[in-house]
Parts: C-alpha cells; sequence; structure tokens
C-alpha cells in the first residue's frame, strides 16, 4: 500500500520548520511520515533525506513546501527529481507551486509544462543561493574594512611567556605544566611559541 510522507528543510539549526510542519499536517502527512534535515541545500548529502529516499517504494507520494525547500543546485535538483519520480516510482507535489504536481498531467503535454516548470525554479533556487552567498561575501568584506575581526579572538600570552618557554626548552619545566600556567592548548602554545622566537 503506498505511504504519503514530507520533506522538511531549513538551512540551519536555529531556522524555524514551523511554517513546513503545519502546510504538511494541513495536506494530511503523518508527523512519523515527516522527514527534517537543519542543513544547506547546495546539495543532497543530508542525512533525513536519504533515510527518506531509502524508505520511498513505487507509488508513494512525497510533498515538499517548494523546490527550494528540496535543494538549491539546479543540476542536484533535476536529477534528484528524476530519480525520485522515474527510477523510484514515486509522486511528488510541490505545495506552493500546483504545476509541479507529478499526479496530473501525466500525458506528454503535462509532463512537458511540468519539466520546464522545475526547470524554471530550480535554476531559481540555485540563483537565489548564490546571490545570498554573494551578499554575505559582501557583507564580511564591508565589515573587514570598517575593522571587525572574525573567528576566536587571540590568546593572549602571560607576560612572563617568554622565560616559560625557556625554561621548557631547557627541560626544567615539563609540557603539561606550561600549559596550565599559559592557559593554553598545546596547538596554540607551538603556534605561539613559533611567532616568539
Amino acid at each position: 500500500m503506498s505511504k504519503i510522507y514530507g520533506y522538511v528543510r531549513v538551512s540551519s539549526i536555529d531556522q524555524n520548520e514551523d511554517r513546513q510542519m503545519i502546510e504538511m499536517q494541513r495536506v494530511g502527512v503523518s508527523e512519523s511520515n515527516i522527514f527534517i534535515d537543519k542543513q544547506s541545500g547546495k546539495n543532497f548529502d543530508r542525512p533525513n533525506y536519504k533515510r527518506l529516499v531509502r524508505r520511498l517504494k513505487e507509488g508513494d507520494l512525497l510533498y515538499i513546501l517548494s523546490i527550494d525547500r528540496l535543494g538549491r543546485n539546479y543540476e542536484e535538483i533535476q536529477n534528484q527529481w528524476r530519480v525520485l519520480t522515474k527510477e523510484k516510482g514515486i509522486d511528488i507535489v510541490v505545495i506552493d507551486m500546483p504545476l509541479l504536481d507529478t499526479r496530473q498531467g501525466k500525458d506528454l503535454m503535462g509532463t512537458f509544462i511540468a519539466d520546464l516548470v522545475l526547470q524554471i525554479l530550480s535554476f531559481v533556487a540555485q540563483s537565489e543561493r548564490e546571490k545570498i552567498k554573494e551578499r554575505q561575501e559582501q557583507g564580511i568584506a564591508a565589515a573587514k574594512a570598517r575593522g571587525v575581526r572574525f573567528g576566536r579572538p587571540e590568546k593572549e600570552v602571560p607576560a612572563d611567556f617568554a622565560q616559560l618557554v625557556k625554561a621548557w626548552e631547557k627541560k626544567n619545566l615539563p609540557l603539561p605544566e606550561l600549559l596550565q600556567k599559559c592557559d593554553m592548548s598545546e596547538a596554540t602554545f607551538y603556534r605561539k611559541e613559533r611567532i616568539s622566537l
């Protein structure tokens, strides 16, 4: 017997999937058949998406809210759509785009229209991803120009760092004790020690 599934994706852990979950419940997908990933749509290397694909059987129905929730890579969206509809033999419904409902128009014209819409929407999804990345890079460049520093704050060395290093080099101070006095990891110590030379 065929089953109904839903796929929900948000780009990061702190994003909220409630809107997508409400839509899944509205169309009748049981919560136990909804697969959620909280990561980028740049590729399909997502654990719950993979679990979903393994579970899908011929005749099943998959709901997604919008094509960009499936992914944001033009070629990979096209490929996954083909895998799901042709190889797996399932139907897909894109909730916010009624033209992308593989249950409708299984004739040549319906298939042509659905393929055309899919190509346009997957192109738009990838374009949006590239624009997001470009805006992010511009924002980082602008912040750096203003003097904003990214990453962890630089670890300060103690005032007596040079003396501690000399004691360690002369084997008068064991490394674990030195690291404790400096309050730093071994990797940080070696990096700072090279700089101080």
